[in-house]
């Protein structure tokens, strides 16, 4: 499959999968062209530790409920 099928299929930017490449975490082909074709199973199986970063904020300390309430949320 072409960068662009890929990165959809990990939900990362096609800049993601050529950094992954780069650090030798996973593997492409070249076409003649010298695009890049990714293997479906291989992505599937490959794991990335990722971290997900939430934030919360409000403009003012009137507002601590509502801060609070966007904590629970995230």
């Amino acid at each position: 499959m072409s960068i662009g099928e890929a990165a959809a299929v990990k939900g990362v930017s096609i800049d993601t999968l050529r950094r992954w490449e780069k650090e030798g975490k996973i593997q492409s082909v070249r076409t003649q062209g010298g695009h890049r074709r990714y293997d479906i199973d291989t992505l599937i199986d490959f794991k990335e530790n990722r971290k997900t970063i939430a934030y919360a904020r409000v403009s003012s300390h009137d507002q601590k409920n509502d801060l609070e309430r966007q904590a629970l949320l995230l």
